[in-house]
Formats: structure tokens, C-alpha cells, sequence
């Protein structure tokens, strides 16, 4: 057998590129064979459709489910159309529930209802389960295979209820305790089971339990896990009745997912569904052409103003060197603020009960912004040119800072007030409305101060 030797992840990545493009199968297994989970999914990730799905079936069968579960499950989809329908159908078949979902969520209606009905009984009741939850619920992340056990029941017979389910289990670690009707009374962590005396009962171990409303948003369930640094938070319908778990890994990518998409949104794009080197390039045009033609739509609004201030422009040319400094330093004072409370309310740290509070906290910022800029920009600008036109560029630093924190504070919390996505609120709409209220700002007091 030819041996390949692979020194580092770079020389891997080079091999399989040369396998790929010579379609040499058995080179392929070979530079993925030596890579972890993490680095294969790495490489496969780089790929395009077809490389990928060619790839992926070169690698053992078990390690081919573990590197298929931690996909995107956009990436999932597209690999799965690259696959033989016996494929598809094991791969499909070995997923928990909740990937399940997130897998058909991404798949046509038609194949999606073909795979489901592929299951055994049990699998279909179990992604069912799942599926009839909202978007964006907690509910549709959860795992609806756990082990519980009952206040009556001794350590020595939980041990066996868990022992028993070990296969088959999301989670083992934090085990919900439940009454008679499903209602969830307490959890109880592993360690304290394998430390106490078998006869022990559960309810003199058992602890108040964390918990949320399956019908609740996903993301605020995964930050409600995260702060309280939980394994598992055990998910409950309206009547308490445990419904199902929330990991601590699913919680995490949940909360990646999130972040990723604001990140996005903030920057005036929509998140991509998969990775930037395995997205067509039309699908990246598609992310970004709309936010650019609203933004272009906006931006008439600032050539308005400044048309309607040309007369003033003509007596004093000298005013138009300044607007790319002012409307700059404004829209990036706006973004400023609004990142930071878009931030704040992803955190919890803040509600849009809060902006009273914000607002004036943000009036106070951008005065000493405004103060601390502006000052530089009269010394500046009297220099340059004369005291009057150091006198226009201060006084309209300080009241383009202020205004421009005000709104960028006060935006998110709109967005949240009205249920939308606070990053849609943020950068690029802020950016917009700033640039044509400061140029307003700067030409009123231009106007004022050197009389035109």
C-alpha cells in the first residue's frame, strides 16, 4: 500500500486537492485519514458540492456520522444531494431528532417527508416531537431522549434507569426528576448519584431546578443556559410537563448562530447559510444586494439635503472639504452606540423598558464626544481657516455626536420594542438617518454663525 506522509493540516489540504483533481479515491482517504473530527470538517467545509460530497464518502462509516452531525445543516443538505439514496437514508437515520430537523428545515418539502417516512416508529414519533415546534423555538432544539428518574426511587435504581438508557441518551450528566404526571420537581447531577449510598432517595439529593418554556425564543433559553453554566436545561410545556432537554452544546451553537447572524445584519448583509468558501458566489451577491440598494435608496435622503443647502455651499466652498469628516465622525459614533446596546440586549443587560435611561445615558456619552472632538476640530479648522469656520466645525461636532449617540442607542431597543432583529435596526439604517441629520445640523449652524 503507497503511503502519503502528512506532516501538518496545510500538506493534508494540499493532498486532497491533488486527489480530488486526479479523482484518485484511495489518495483522498488517505489525506482525511489522519485528521481528527474537527480538522476534517475543516477541509471538508473548503470544498465545493460535489468535492465534498465525493470526500465524505470515503471515510469510514462511524466517523462519517460524527463529521455529519457537526456540519451546518445547510452544508448537510447540499453533501446529502452528492450521496446514494442508501446513503442518505443511513446518514438520516442516525441523527438525533433535533439535528434531524435542522436537516429538513434546509431540505425540499418532497425529501424531507420521504426521509421522515423512512424511519422506524419510534425515530418518526420522536423527530415529530420536535418538528411541531415553532421556528426560532426552544422546542425545536431540544432532545426528546433522556433519562429522568422519580423522587421515590433510591440512588441504586436511578443508577440502573441510566445505565439502561446509556446508548440512546442525549445526556447523561444532569438528570431531570419528575412526578407521576411527567411534572418536572428537581434535577439531580450524576456525581451526587454515584456518591451516595444506594439506598438513599432521590428526593433527599434532588435540587430546585432551572427550566423554559419549549414554546419560548431558542436564543434567550440558550443564554438562560449559558449564564447559569448548566449541562442540560430541561425544557417544559405550558403545565411543567418535561418535554425534552436543552444541551449545553446546542445552546453554545444556538447562541454562535445568533451572533453570527447580528454580525451580519450590523454590516448592512445577510448571514450566510454555509461557509464563505463553500457558498456560490451568487449566493453571496444575493446576501448583500438588498441591504445595498436599500442603503442606496437612503443615501438620496443626504443628497437632498445638501441640495437643498447648494445655495449656501456656492458662498462659502469651503464648508463642502468638511462633510465626509462630518458625516464620518457622526455615522460612526452612531454605530458605536448602536453595537454596544444591540450587544446589551443579546446579554439581557438591558430591556426596551430601558430607554429612558439609555437615552440619557447616551445623550451624556456623545456630549463628550462631541466635546472632546469638537475641540480638536475648532483648533483645526481656526487654524486652517478662520475662528467662525473653527466655531461651525466644533459646534457641529458636539451636536452631530450627540445626536448621533442618542439615536444609535435608542434604535435596537426600538427593534426590540417591536419585535425585529435589533441588528437590522442598527449600522446601516443608522448610518443613513445620521448622515442627513448632521449635514442639517452642520448647515443650520454655519448658517447662523457666518451669516449666509
Amino acid at each position: 500500500m503507497i503511503k502519503y506522509p502528512i506532516q501538518t493540516f496545510d500538506d493534508s489540504a494540499e493532498l486532497l486537492a491533488k486527489a480530488l483533481a486526479t479523482h484518485n479515491l484511495t489518495a483522498v482517504s488517505h489525506a482525511l485519514a489522519p485528521l481528527n473530527t474537527s480538522e476534517t470538517l475543516e477541509q471538508l467545509e473548503r470544498l465545493n458540492t460535489i468535492e465534498r460530497a465525493v470526500a465524505y464518502r470515503t471515510l469510514p462509516k462511524g466517523r462519517a456520522i460524527e463529521v455529519f452531525e457537526r456540519l451546518d445543516a445547510s452544508v448537510q443538505a447540499d453533501l446529502l444531494t452528492g450521496l446514494q439514496e442508501a446513503d442518505v437514508a443511513y446518514v438520516f437515520e442516525q441523527l438525533s431528532p433535533d439535528d434531524r430537523v435542522a436537516l429538513m428545515d434546509e431540505l425540499p418539502a418532497s425529501v424531507a417527508n420521504r426521509l421522515i417516512s423512512g424511519l422506524d416508529e419510534r425515530e418518526r414519533a420522536l423527530t415529530s416531537t420536535v418538528l411541531g415546534y415553532p421556528h426560532r423555538a426552544v422546542g425545536r432544539y431540544i432532545s426528546p431522549e433522556f433519562v429522568t428518574t422519580h423522587p421515590h426511587l433510591t440512588v441504586a435504581e436511578t443508577f440502573s434507569r441510566v445505565r439502561a438508557q446509556l446508548d440512546d441518551a442525549e445526556s447523561i450528566y444532569t438528570i431531570p426528576v419528575t412526578d407521576a404526571g411527567r411534572h418536572l420537581v428537581g434535577v439531580i447531577s450524576l456525581r451526587d448519584v454515584l456518591r451516595a449510598d444506594e439506598s438513599v432517595l432521590i428526593s433527599d439529593l434532588m435540587k430546585q431546578p432551572l427550566s423554559f418554556r419549549a414554546t419560548e425564543n431558542a436564543e434567550e433559553a440558550a443564554r438562560y443556559c449559558a449564564d447559569a453554566k448548566v449541562l442540560v436545561l430541561p425544557i417544559v410545556d405550558a403545565e411543567d410537563r418535561l418535554v425534552g432537554i436543552l444541551t449545553v452544546d446546542d445552546a453554545l451553537q444556538i447562541l454562535e448562530d445568533a451572533e453570527t447572524e447580528d454580525a451580519a445584519r450590523s454590516g448592512g448583509t445577510e448571514p450566510l447559510r454555509s461557509p464563505y468558501l463553500a457558498t456560490p458566489v451568487r449566493a453571496i451577491v444575493k446576501a448583500r444586494v438588498f441591504w445595498l440598494l436599500v442603503l442606496a435608496v437612503g443615501a438620496t435622503l443626504t443628497v437632498q439635503v445638501i441640495g437643498a443647502f447648494e445655495a449656501t455651499l456656492e458662498q462659502q466652498v469651503v464648508l463642502s472639504l468638511f462633510i465626509p469628516l462630518l458625516i464620518g465622525t457622526g455615522g460612526n459614533t452612531g454605530n458605536q452606540a448602536a453595537t454596544t446596546l444591540t450587544r446589551a440586549l443579546a446579554l439581557g443587560d438591558v430591556r426596551p423598558q430601558d430607554a429612558l435611561k439609555v437615552f440619557a445615558r447616551e445623550v451624556r456619552v456623545g456630549a463628550f464626544l462631541g466635546l472632546l472632538l469638537g475641540s480638536l476640530g475648532f483648533v483645526i479648522a481656526a487654524l486652517a481657516f478662520t475662528v467662525p469656520m473653527g466655531l461651525v466645525i466644533g459646534l457641529t461636532l458636539l451636536g452631530v455626536c450627540t445626536m448621533a449617540a442618542s439615536i444609535g442607542g435608542l434604535m435596537p431597543l426600538l427593534g426590540k420594542a417591536v419585535k425585529a432583529d435589533p441588528a437590522v435596526f442598527s449600522n446601516p439604517f443608522i448610518s443613513t438617518f445620521v448622515d442627513a441629520a448632521g449635514l442639517i445640523i452642520y448647515f443650520l449652524i454655519a448658517t447662523s454663525i457666518l451669516g449666509l
